[in-house]
């Protein structure tokens, strides 16, 4: 799956490493995932994240640091759900005046805009659209 879609294969170890508990979860590193970790960091659904270099020769690593509130027992994750929207088989865009609400505004939806890599709100702000990456809440 990482080979036709490596953001596809992002999300789904986050939801992987977010249902089984998990505080930190690794995957290949690329400018647009940085981008997109960085968002999630921004709107405070994780707790950081770091490019490391892996052990192969030029190969670098992301590691997203996953965020939970409570105590031991009674944890639970920021992150509830995550949903790839634009895949590579079909694309979705959108443009400044159809971008989503996510649940009402409780979540977010990050796309991709000529202007960068930003959240639904601040695309709207800028009166900007393109390609809706993907919805979290």
């Amino acid at each position: 799956m990482s080979a036709v879609d490596p953001i596809g294969d992002m999300l789904t170890r986050i939801r992987n490493a977010v249902m089984a508990g998990h505080t930190v979860v690794a995957f290949p590193s690329s400018k647009m995932k940085v981008a997109i970790a960085k968002i999630l960091k921004e709107e405070g659904y994780v707790s950081g994240y770091e490019v490391v270099y892996g052990k192969v020769a030029g190969s670098k690593l992301l590691r997203v640091r996953l965020k939970y509130v409570g105590d031991r027992r009674e944890r639970h994750p920021v992150i509830s759900g995550l949903d790839r929207i634009s895949r590579p088989g079909r694309r979705v865009y959108t443009g400044k005046q159809d971008i989503p609400w996510v649940l009402s505004g409780i979540g977010i939806a990050i796309l991709s805009t000529p202007k960068g890599v930003m959240t639904g709100q601040r695309a709207r702000q800028l009166g900007v659209g393109g390609e809706i990456i993907c919805k979290v809440w």
